[in-house]
């Protein structure tokens, strides 16, 4: 872990943080200085986002991964990764599945100045009005409220019926949520929503994380949590803030499209039972992010349904923690 964490720091992706949650294996390059996340679940082995470190190491440590995965008799898999990683994917006979759009917010752009936006100026407002008050905790700060923390996190989750996810997802993992700054809302004195901050200082990328609330608390709390770390974070010199994904967004719909975007659109357009899909995105575009698109990549043909099955698992916690949304 300490190997991957000084490599961490001097990549500009601040989502490859989430390798502190000790849950994913990690493979290195042959030199050291890049490195491969990943976990397994039934015959796949599955690696998270790009690999992190330098581009040109890229394509050898795809070969080594696919290697450790056929060693192991599973199939490789990448879960997330970016446009710039199709072509050495495409090199090893990889076939890319589009999952959706990654938000991610120009922070030397944003500002809240103009009608565009008045909605979320008069949000901000008016929850300032009803008494929310925004703070940024750095990570020295973060011990003294984990017991309030962990009392936001536990309301939310059973307000969601949900269980801790993990993979590619934030978990209220106590040694996680102190390594990093918290945003937090507070309303008479007392804490009413969270989200931990990833960083890539050098690079000024950032990345919102785990978010938890009390529910009903008030209309325009998370507009409030999210301008002001926006705001925060562009203060700081960041350049851009990752919101993360807005899962089966963006798929075309045209008739030359194939099959797994017309299966994917329909779960987007009816699927709302299971997951927020039209929510997630429509809160996004709020801020006005570059929408980036993301992939699954898998070996052989057909559709990857078996890969997804377990990236889901993964993610979930198992089967359990699935049927717990």
């Amino acid at each position: 872990m300490a190997k991957a964490l000084a490599i961490l720091a001097n990549q500009p992706n601040a989502s490859a943080g989430l390798v502190r949650l000790g849950d994913k294996q990690i493979l290195f390059s042959d030199c050291e200085q890049a490195f491969v996340m990943y976990a397994r679940h039934g015959h796949s082995l599955v690696a998270l986002f790009d690999p992190v470190g330098p581009q040109e190491l890229w394509p050898d440590l795809l070969e080594k991964f696919m290697a450790t995965a056929r060693h192991q008799g599973s199939r490789p898999v990448f879960y997330q990764v970016s446009k710039a990683f199709l072509p050495h994917a495409f090199d090893c006979g990889l076939r890319p599945y589009k999952l959706g759009e990654q938000a991610v917010v120009d922070l030397t752009r944003f500002d809240l100045k103009g009608g565009a936006w008045l909605k979320l100026r008069r949000s901000i407002n008016r929850a300032e009005r009803d008494g929310l008050e925004f703070s940024m905790l750095s990570p020295d700060e973060v011990p003294e409220v984990i017991d309030e923390l962990l009392s936001v996190s536990r309301a939310w989750l059973a307000s969601h019926n949900a269980s801790e996810k993990g993979f590619s997802l934030g978990t209220f993992d106590l040694a996680y949520v102190k390594a990093c700054p918290v945003a937090i809302i507070r309303l008479e004195g007392r804490i009413v929503a969270f989200a931990n901050i990833l960083e890539a200082g050098q690079h000024g990328d950032a990345f919102i994380d785990l978010m938890r609330h009390i529910p009903e608390t008030h209309r325009g709390m998370m507009d409030l949590l999210f301008v002001r770390i926006m705001e925060h974070m562009k203060a700081r010199g960041f350049r851009t803030l990752n919101l993360g994904m807005a899962p089966l967004a963006g798929l075309a719909d045209h008739h030359y499209a194939p099959l797994w975007n017309r299966l994917g659109r329909e779960i987007f357009e009816f699927g709302e039972r299971f997951y927020n899909f039209r929510g997630v995105q429509a809160f996004k575009s709020k801020f006005d992010p570059v929408w980036q698109p993301r992939y699954l990549v898998v070996s052989g043909r057909g559709l990857p349904l078996t890969s997804i099955f377990d990236v889901t698992m993964l993610i979930g916690g198992g089967l359990r923690g699935i049927l717990r949304r």
